[in-house]
This record gives C-alpha cells, structure tokens and sequence, in this order.
C-alpha cells in the first residue's frame, strides 16, 4: 500500500521543524509541498515576519517544493478564501491531508478542521498533546538551532527577540510563557537541524517594534496585556 500524500503547513519556526522530522522519520506521509502564508505587502511569512528569501532557502535545504498563500489584508476571511483556492489546487493532485505543528490549542485545531472539512480533507497533528518542556528539550537534543523573530510583548520584553533559544533560554523564560511558546509568546525561524541539508545563512538586524492594531479578527487572539510585536529582522547571506 502506497503511503498517501500530504502537505505540509510550514511557518518556518522550531514546531513546524520538529513536526515534519517526525513525520519524515516515521515515514506516515509523502509530503509533496510546504505550504505557507505569506504577507504580500512585505513579502515576509505572516506574524512571524521572516523574509521571502529564507523560506525559500528552508525550502531548498529541505528539498520540498514551496507553496505560498498570498494575503494583504491580514483578516480571516481573506485567509480562509485564498487557503481554501490552494488545498482545491493540491487536492486535485490526490492530496487529501494536511499536516500541522500544534500542540494544545483546542480552539485552533477546531478551526483548521472546519475549514479543511470544506473542501474534504484530513489535518494531520503529529505534535498534538506533547508535553512541550520535554518537546523542546527534545528537539535541542536531535541537533536543531532556532531564533526567536517574534516575540508578544504581553508575555515578554524586547531582549527576548533576536536570541538564539537553547537550554539557558528555556530555563529562564517566566513561568508564565510555556517553553514552546505556543500560546503565542513568541516565534522562530529554524535555520540548523537534522532535517536540513545544510545550514541555512543569515545575519541579525534591526529590532523593530510594531503596536498591535486590534480587528474583530484578533481582539481575543492575544493576551489581555499585548500592546504589540518585537521582531528582530533576519537578513539573507551567502554561504561561506
């Protein structure tokens, strides 16, 4: 029996690394694309701000062909709309599951299941109920290297961003944030693991902070005390 095809919803960050490594390790599905949303006005992956240029880099470490959801006005609806006109793309090609890297959030593994039932596919959740302490301290254990490009300033101050995570930042993050940050405290960008064929290159730039502008799409998303976003800027370089 063939194993059956899959795609792979990617934000570029640590939980999305260590999903496909686990879904590639256990061989459950052929993954035939990564697919990611990207914010076309500034050609970054939405919220956590990556550039255009990295993804694609991950994508070619990685050797898995890219798709990209284009969006401009950062509501759910436009989402919804442009996600939905690329899963028919895929299904058209026997593609019937998607795969995510969530963890323990009921109310958005609801959502992706509704909107995926729509056009008759699976989600797929290989991380679904993992402790995450342990899920971290695993994924430092198999080799991978990750930095934060995005931290919420309701659970965490601007020194927070642009720093690599290993066992010293996990250790001393408030009790407050969860280790894998998946109540949104933060975000990543993978750059070094197993998964990868060779490391990806880039430099850090600027910090840059950006107040929260508060939509019926994202009043209850973030905690009660966000006022913005801390993103540290992570610029393209060649490979020495």
């Amino acid at each position: 029996m063939s194993t059956p095809k899959a795609i792979f919803c990617w934000s570029g960050g640590k939980d999305s690394s260590y999903a496909l490594h686990k879904i590639l390790i256990e061989k459950q599905f052929d993954v035939k694309y990564l697919l990611t949303t990207v914010n076309s006005k500034f050609n970054r992956i939405s919220m956590h701000g990556v550039h255009e240029d990295l993804l694609s880099l991950q994508s070619a470490s990685l050797g898995i062909p890219l798709l990209k959801v284009s969006v401009s006005e950062g509501t759910n609806s436009e989402y919804e709309q442009q996600m939905e006109k690329t899963l028919l793309q895929v299904k058209s090609e026997e593609i019937e599951h998607v795969i995510f890297g969530d963890i323990f959030l009921e109310d958005l593994r609801i959502y992706r299941e509704q909107n995926l039932a729509k056009v008759g596919m699976t989600g797929v959740f290989p991380l679904w109920k993992l402790d995450t302490k342990w899920m971290i301290n695993d994924f430092l254990m198999k080799g991978f290297k990750t930095i934060t490009c995005c931290i919420n300033d309701g659970y965490l101050t601007e020194e927070w961003v642009g720093k690599e995570i290993d066992r010293s930042f996990v250790e001393n993050l408030p009790i407050t944030v969860d280790p894998c940050g998946e109540n949104g405290e933060f975000h990543t960008f993978c750059f070094e693991g197993p998964i990868f064929k060779k490391k990806i290159p880039f430099s850090i730039g600027d910090r840059v902070y950006k107040p929260l502008t508060v939509t019926a799409d994202n009043m209850c998303s973030s905690s009660a005390t966000t006022k913005g976003f801390w993103f540290c800027d992570l610029i393209p370089t060649n490979a020495s």
